[in-house]
């Protein structure tokens, strides 16, 4: 009996230890108001199969207590359907805590608006990272690209396998021609533009800053504001360093469409003399957001 019950709570701690090490808590809604439709009442099903996906798996190795899980975000708007055949618009946003505090600060948010994909009543998905398939494949993309992001602002360029694996189900998706995956999609700010736009030496210095932005910078806000300050400063110059690199600035729009509001408020308790210095540096990087940069004036 005594070895019933030890194996019974070695059984139990096993499921206890593969449930801490989930490292993603992803919240899906889907707007299917554009494609009402009576055959089409299984819809329903969509968001909670992509929460289970993404929530039931493990995609590292990496252990992660409940309260460090990334936090993210899938907002679908069905935009038309033919045969069962979706195409959709999808924001994809993530979060990780601030140390030291209860907050949580933006790592990205992206608005791809080129997903096509077919879905069935009863539908189920299977993690097959050798095969394309057009809605796992794109939960596997933005879930490596979620963690890669995660990641670096925890360790020096420590996201490059993540980014790697997420460069790795493009090449996949590219290789049949998948809508949303090649360069061919009329804009640069899409899926292969950004992920090979990261880990193009290039950008190293773009994902230095932001190690720099959050472990020496919002990490240690609430114990040292000015010192945070600077370091975040400095963080944003090293990105300016990046943006003189390189004229793929999609990466750069999706920290700063993160990030504005919140480096505003960074600096807005400043000295009037880093305000000045912060504005101006904030408007020649990034002077579509201008109106929100003119607070610190």
């Amino acid at each position: 009996m005594s070895f019933v019950r030890i194996f019974i709570f070695i059984a139990l701690l096993s499921v206890a230890e593969t449930a801490l090490s989930q490292e993603i808590r992803a919240r899906v809604t889907v707007n299917a108001a554009q494609v009402q439709n009576p055959s089409l009442d299984y819809l329903d099903q969509l968001g909670p199969l992509i929460e289970g996906y993404i929530n039931d798996f493990n995609w590292t190795e990496h252990t992660f207590e409940e309260h460090e899980r990334i936090r993210m975000n899938m907002q679908i708007a069905l935009l038309s359907e033919s045969n069962g055949v979706f195409d959709a618009n999808v924001v994809i946003t993530a979060e990780r805590p601030i140390y030291n505090t209860l907050q949580q600060t933006p790592t990205l948010i992206i608005n791809d608006t080129q997903w096509r994909f077919t879905f069935n009543r009863n539908q189920t998905l299977t993690h097959d990272p050798f095969q394309f398939n057009d809605i796992a494949s794109l939960l596997d993309f933005y879930v490596f690209l979620v963690l890669g992001m995660d990641f670096d602002t925890f360790s020096e360029l420590g996201g490059t396998p993540f980014l790697r694996q997420a460069q790795n189900v493009l090449e996949i998706a590219a290789g049949v021609g998948a809508l949303g995956w090649t360069t061919g999609t009329g804009t640069r700010r899409n899926r292969h533009f950004l992920i090979n736009g990261l880990l193009n030496s290039n950008h190293e210095s773009y994902r230095k800053a932001l190690y720099q932005y959050h472990r020496h910078g919002l990490d240690i806000f609430t114990r040292s504001p000015e010192r945070a300050r600077a370091n975040i400063f400095a963080a944003l110059e090293l990105m300016q360093e990046s943006r003189r690199q390189t004229t793929d600035d999609y990466a750069f729009e999706v920290f700063f469409g993160a990030k504005s509001r919140e480096i505003t408020s960074v600096f807005i308790e400043a000295e009037a003399s880093q305000r000045l210095d912060a504005y101006l540096l904030l408007t020649n990087m990034d002077p579509g957001r201008l109106s929100e940069y003119d607070r610190l004036q």
